[in-house]
């Protein structure tokens, strides 16, 4: 059986600690060593986690036995530690956002092409079954002709004043993460993308309205895809608790989704509770999907650490590719620029 060695580079993202913890004690991984700038930090971690904590990240990235590493730095640091990790001939999982700029974007893309390592982005709502079979609908032509989608990604952590302080502290630094629209927004862009293709414009407001801690709040995001299909990106990280994430419109049919994003999910919900649904012209009654809802938002991210190992074995293609994850950056940015600026945004946008 083959076994895959595998490094961190930094534990500033919360969701690498997720895939260690998944990855620990599975027969063919091997948790070898981690870095991190923040030596506390790191060794919190590296303890928790069987991992050797060095000091210097060339100790891990001169390692022969490491296959591959983790990479959870702030994200404004994406682009030099993929480089190195490339140079060094190292697979690669990337906690998103890709980075905070295409340029950066743009030297992850060539570093990974110019070393020919493994590279995934880490965006867990392609992997959630839920998501994969409202795409097989999407694609069957259940809706008929698609007209509006919407899709609510939120999260509630700015409503805990400990976020904010302390080793999540980065998230709300506009150098190091743009913004928390910018954080997370870009799973639901991600997830538009991936659905629907590339779009051509987007229309945005995006503002701090309930709290003052981050450069943002609350953000909604209106896209045009091919076709004229109008998407309607609502994010927020103010939010106690919710019921639908999706809506898909067409002229044939409606899907509808509950359950899928974190306030969604740890909300009160029968036991019975159905997670997708559908309804086709002349139908009486709709199609329900009883696909198991996870226990809560940990579990989809957990879902990410698997499917990079899959990768690394060669059972699977890369779950997202670089030039995937500069689109969604991309879309987010434009997002950021429309609100700014009060107009539409039409793609693509400068580096």
């Amino acid at each position: 059986m083959k076994r895959i060695r595998l490094g961190v580079l930094s534990h500033a993202h919360g969701h690498i600690n997720t895939y260690c913890g998944v990855l620990q004690g599975q027969e063919d991984v091997d948790l070898v060593a981690s870095w991190d700038d923040n030596i506390d930090r790191g060794q919190r971690a590296a303890e928790k986690y069987g991992l050797q904590f060095r000091e210097r990240i060339e100790a891990v990235l001169e390692d022969e036995e490491i296959d591959a590493v983790m990479i959870g730095s702030e994200t404004n640091r994406h682009a030099d530690l993929v480089e190195a990790a490339a140079a060094a001939g190292k697979g690669i999982l990337l906690q998103k956002p890709m980075a905070t700029t295409l340029a950066d974007c743009d030297r992850i893309i060539a570093a990974v092409e110019k070393h020919g390592v493994p590279f995934s982005m880490a965006f867990q709502m392609r992997l959630d079954p839920v998501n994969q079979r409202m795409k097989q609908l999407l694609e069957e032509g259940i809706v008929g002709r698609p007209a509006i989608v919407r899709r609510r990604h939120c999260i509630n952590v700015l409503l805990n004043p400990a976020f904010a302080t302390g080793d999540s502290a980065w998230h709300v630094d506009p150098e190091a993460n743009v913004g928390m629209f910018f954080d997370d927004a870009t799973h639901a862009a991600d997830w538009f993308y991936w659905m629907l293709g590339k779009p051509v414009s987007v229309m945005a407001e995006i503002d701090n309205i309930v709290t003052d801690v981050a450069p943002d709040d609350n953000g909604l995001a209106i896209y045009r895809f091919a076709g004229g299909i109008i998407g309607v990106l609502l994010n927020s990280s103010t939010t106690v608790a919710a019921i639908g994430t999706t809506e898909i419109y067409g002229d044939e049919g409606t899907i509808l989704q509950d359950y899928g994003d974190a306030p969604a999910t740890s909300a009160p919900r029968p036991d019975d509770a159905i997670p997708l649904r559908s309804i086709r012209k002349g139908d009486t009654q709709w199609t329900e999907y009883p696909l198991a809802i996870p226990a809560g938002q940990g579990d989809r991210i957990a879902d990410v650490a698997r499917p990079f190992i899959e990768y690394l074995k060669g059972e699977r293609p890369a779950p997202v590719t670089a030039e995937e994850g500069r689109v969604s950056v991309e879309m987010v940015l434009a997002a950021y620029e429309s609100a700014s600026e009060g107009r539409r945004v039409t793609f693509p946008i400068a580096p």
